[in-house]
């Protein structure tokens, strides 16, 4: 089996933005934002291979599974494709990208990160996350052949963790000014005499719950990291 029976796209060098700047509950996703920089060019498969085939070809060839940031930087240009309910494993298992180093490898966290795949509806690539083993036969992957990739140290990367002294002066923030102070608002316009004094703790908890509850539905719109020089900062 050879890397010619299969149609392949030449993606050049360049930058992706990938990841996501929301961290509601529903209308979230893996966080956070940021900018990948690949400087080789690489040979993507046009259309997923199923995943034991893959596997053949992978001994048998230079090729290998395409990273995540391949991914998006090919899907970015139009150069890969998928047919409907086709299900695509990604290299990568993580829950979030803290600690990536963004120059296209792969990404994989701590022990028991979920599997990264892309599910194929409508033309369009869709994020999925699979906590759950998926056999060969239902999934299929993507493969690269890479030109002069060279994926020494000294590259940006973004922080091991989220800061969260920032998370928590935010939700002390939100709780505050979208809970606690309305609620005193309410009683004071509109309830009895004394019942600040008498129920303030309760008004106390009833904000600080409304601002926890809030965050299945909203919550600001996180920093995205950029590369400058050899760092990643916040844009």
């Amino acid at each position: 089996m050879t890397e010619d029976q299969f149609e392949w796209s030449v993606v050049k060098s360049g930058n992706v933005t990938m990841g996501s700047d929301r961290r509601s509950v529903i209308f979230g996703g893996m966080g956070p934002r940021h900018e990948v920089h690949i400087g080789y060019k690489f040979r993507i498969s046009k259309r997923p291979i199923e995943a034991g085939e893959a596997s053949r070809i992978i001994r048998e060839t230079s090729a290998e599974k395409a990273s995540e940031s391949e991914w998006e930087l090919a899907y970015s240009r139009g150069l890969i494709s998928g047919r409907d309910g086709e299900i695509e494993l990604i290299t990568d298992s993580a829950r979030d990208y803290w600690g990536k180093v963004c120059d296209g490898r792969p990404h994989f966290g701590g022990k028991g990160s979920p599997r990264i795949s892309r599910l194929w509806q409508r033309g369009r690539a869709k994020k999925n996350i699979l906590f759950s083993d998926i056999t060969e036969l239902e999934a299929k992957v993507r493969l690269v052949i890479r030109d002069g990739c060279d994926w020494a140290g000294g590259s940006p990367s973004l922080p091991s963790k989220i800061d969260s002294s920032r998370i928590i002066l935010e939700e002390t923030l939100i709780s505050l000014f979208f809970g606690i102070i309305p609620s005193f608002g309410w009683a004071y316009f509109n309830a009895s005499p004394g019942y600040i004094r008498e129920g303030w703790l309760n008004l106390i908890f009833g904000g600080i719950f409304f601002g926890v509850f809030s965050m299945i539905f909203w919550r600001p719109k996180q920093p995205t990291w950029i590369i400058k020089g050899d760092k990643m900062v916040t844009k």
